[in-house]
């Protein structure tokens, strides 16, 4: 994969996107139906699919797309591939509580080699630049010229007073007895793959995840925080979180900065 012509693509694809969802978001009222597994999607996560496919599609036509909206993409096969979820935090969109971000990743061999995460209705911008670095955008976010970037890496954590993000909209009882197995000085809630950007930007130093999620809901937020120091192990075994499982399900995870003391299950 050249990255120097699929980054370009991602990030424009995904503010092309993002534009279309934050018309729906502001307009009066949306239709919000019941997928098979009665999660909810909205035309919004269907105007959103539709942009990032097509566009997807006709400049990389070689490669296997796996997007969250499209049913008959999850029977793919394979671990190189680029994946979509087109409006990540439909809950916190439909209750309008903005935390709801459009992600798009390139996974090699079973990596998050590169992503995007844009979150719209918060103006914050994600991604991996060609050269594997992560970095924040900041500006009126036009889809053919960048704004002002800066570079983002991990912080070095401080044990005896840890930094979490934890989820807005999955938190349990599991989730905090995991927590309160560290030192924490401040425990946040966010919704949507922004959780690994905090980690990334060192706004946070650990984010873990004890619940059902999907490859399309982690690899965008998994490639920005692997650019920017971190990574992402298996809950159970700390081993490294991959992809191209058979359905596309995640174990548990946690995502982290390396100089976090990290605690057993």
């Amino acid at each position: 994969m050249n990255y120097d012509v699929l980054v370009p693509v991602m990030r424009r694809l995904s503010i092309e996107a993002g534009r279309k969802i934050m018309e729906i978001y502001e307009s009066d009222d949306f239709e919000v139906k019941q997928k098979s597994d009665d999660s909810p999607v909205t035309i919004a996560d269907e105007a959103a699919d539709a942009i990032i496919s097509v566009g997807l599609r006709e400049a990389f036509p070689d490669v296997m797309l796996v997007t969250e909206e499209q049913a008959d993409s999850h029977k793919a096969k394979g671990d190189t591939f680029l994946i979509v979820d087109p409006l990540d935090g439909t809950k916190e969109f439909i209750h309008r509580r903005g935390d709801f971000t459009v992600n798009i990743a390139y996974v090699e061999n079973g990596v998050p080699q590169r992503g995007v995460v844009f979150a719209p209705a918060r103006n914050r911008m994600f991604f991996t630049q060609a050269d594997g670095q992560s970095v924040e955008e900041t500006g009126a976010f036009e889809p053919d010229a960048v704004g002002t970037i800066t570079e983002i890496n991990v912080a070095e954590a401080d044990n005896s007073a840890v930094m979490i993000v934890a989820s807005k909209s999955h938190r349990d009882q599991t989730t905090d007895d995991y927590i309160n197995k560290y030192n924490v000085k401040d425990s946040k809630s966010a919704g949507s793959s922004l959780k690994f950007c905090l980690v990334a930007t060192g706004e946070a130093d650990i984010y873990p995840r004890v619940g059902r999620t999907m490859e399309w809901d982690t690899a965008a937020g998994h490639a920005v925080l692997l650019g920017a120091g971190g990574d992402v192990v298996r809950f159970d075994d700390h081993t490294p979180l991959k992809y191209g499982k058979e359905d596309f399900a995640n174990p548990f995870f946690i995502a982290y900065a390396p100089s976090v003391d990290l605690k057993p299950a």
